[in-house]
């Protein structure tokens, strides 16, 4: 029997929730298909089965939080099911009998069916096999930050709800030990709780809605006033059409599940909001007489809190150049409807500072490598991290082997990473790894940041907006004033690794890069 074990997700991260098992015992599984959805502090990840054959046992339920490299479940190889054959012909039929009427929805969808559905598998028609969305247009011709991915409608949860409501003794284990705190520091119990996560999972945002509830004696987020839960929402269409509506919170949603979340975001305005537009941040309400209320952390901000401490205990330089993109403006101007018309998707600007990066860390390879109290550990690979913005906060899927890749390679993969980002569909192997750090900040109009490291990487790289500025331009005929566009770039380094003079290296090589563009550089 080959045993599964729990991935790491991250440098960082030393445990992971068993958000949703994918498959079931008795289900047959292809080595790679996704097996079952790990939640961190900072994502929700899709993890692919390491063998192929037979599901024989869950070792680990939905909710629990193990370390790294726990064992979670068995699965009997091709091999051994052949090699057992003979003496066991039954291996799949004696898995059914396990589910009884007692068994939870978790095993079914997340939307909450009845308890005849079928086990959840994956779900190829909700993950993109190529990037659906185009990249729009970013202050002043900066980059093009793709469109948040709209939530998917689902079903109301109604059997999930009420589920929640007749098993309150179940409901403890369909959380993460951060929900739990919540719920001690607030005083709750468990059943009070509606949870709208995959399989009934009571979420953070549920904790804090139910709270709110009862503060302004108002229905929140499916969470009832009094001491009970809310009673399900009887209007299945209600929850896709709010969640659009609720802002940033609701454009992504953080379940397991890609479907829209049937309440407002943490701490968002009570009242219907349609007319806020969708890229507002979420409102705060203050309650009559106060001149102050505690937002509480979700779990990603945590996540974010922690590992931002720990980068910021490495001692960081910077350096900062400015860069004429006259040249890569007018390659991609030229390119981007072609390519859009071919391709499907938009051409951005950020694969081609990523493919910049990659060629320039040849030059410099002490920064591909990672920090470590004894050293510094250079890496052979180039994967580049990408920072995407999320509706909760900001996570860094990595792009492997970024040297190898084209322009339109890189393209269609930060797309991709992008896009499954902002519908909870990352996988496993999207996460750990990253040698370097593009942070792409242009898009918000932005003309310097100082960018914070990701540690234990050594290097972070930003670009900004591009904006048309008046240059002294050197002509045969002497130096005249020229509006071009040009792009700042701020590099971060770990003075730890590497000095301010390699930090100015790196940056004039990916500068070098960027200004050499021309129309023979190769998009394919």
């Amino acid at each position: 029997m080959a045993k599964v074990t729990m991935p790491q997700l991250g440098e960082s991260v030393a445990e992971g929730t068993i958000g949703k098992w994918l498959k079931q015992p008795g289900d047959t599984v292809e080595k790679y298909e996704p097996l079952l959805e790990v939640i961190t502090d900072k994502v929700n990840a899709e993890v692919p089965s390491p063998f192929a054959g037979v599901l024989k046992e869950i070792l680990v339920e939905e909710g629990a939080t193990v370390p790294n490299n726990a064992e979670i479940a068995i699965i009997e190889t091709a091999d051994e099911s052949g090699a057992s054959g003979a003496t066991e012909p039954k291996p799949t039929t004696a898995a059914e009998p396990k589910p009884s009427a007692a068994e939870e929805v978790p095993k079914g969808s997340a939307a909450g069916t009845d308890d005849k559905a079928a086990p959840a598998g994956p779900e190829p028609s909700q993950e993109p096999q190529r990037p659906t969305f185009t990249p729009t247009d970013g202050p002043a011709g900066s980059d093009e930050r793709p469109e948040r991915a709209a939530a998917s409608a689902a079903p109301a949860p109604t059997a999930v709800a009420a589920e929640a409501a007749e098993t309150p003794g179940n409901a403890d284990a369909r959380m993460t030990p951060a929900v739990r705190r919540l719920l001690r520091e607030h005083g709750l119990a468990p059943a009070q709780i509606v949870g709208t996560g995959g399989g009934g999972r009571i979420s953070r945002e549920d904790v804090t809605n139910y709270v709110e509830a009862q503060r302004t004696g108002k229905p929140v987020g499916g969470q009832a006033v009094g001491g009970a839960p809310a009673a399900a929402p009887t209007a299945p269409s209600a929850a896709p059409a709010a969640a659009p509506a609720g802002g940033n919170g609701s454009a992504a949603p953080s379940a397991p599940a890609p479907a829209a979340r049937p309440g407002a975001p943490t701490m968002a305005p009570t009242a219907p909001a349609p007319a806020r537009p969708a890229t507002a941040a979420p409102g705060i309400e203050f309650p009559a007489g106060a001149d102050e209320v505690l937002i509480p952390m979700t779990q990603m901000r945590k996540g974010i809190a922690a590992q931002m401490t720990r980068a910021l205990q490495a001692p960081h330089a910077y350096v900062q150049m400015e860069v004429d993109v006259t040249r890569l403006v007018a390659l991609r101007e030229k390119a981007k409807r072609e390519y859009q018309a071919k391709e499907g998707v938009g051409l951005s600007f950020v694969p081609f500072v990523v493919k910049a990066c990659a060629a320039a860390l040849k030059r410099s390879p002490t920064f591909n490598a990672h920090w470590t109290e004894q050293g510094l550990m250079a890496k052979r690979r180039i994967n580049i991290g990408v920072a995407v913005a999320v509706d909760d906060g900001l996570i860094v899927p990595v792009i492997r082997d970024a040297d190898q890749l084209s322009i339109h390679g890189l393209n269609v993969a930060i797309l991709d990473v992008a896009n499954r980002a902002r519908v909870n569909k990352l996988r496993v192997d999207d996460f750990g790894g990253g040698t370097f750090t593009v942070d792409n900040t242009g898009y918000l109009g932005t003309n310097l940041v100082m960018p914070i490291l990701n540690v234990p990487e050594v290097g972070i790289v930003t670009m900004e907006a591009i904006t048309k500025r008046p240059v002294v331009v050197s002509t045969p005929d002497g130096d005249v004033i020229a509006i071009r566009p040009v792009m700042n770039m701020v590099l971060g380094v770990d003075h730890r690794a590497n000095d301010g003079a390699g930090g100015a290296a790196l940056l004039r090589d990916i500068k070098a890069w960027l200004e050499a563009v021309g129309p023979d550089t190769a998009i394919y």
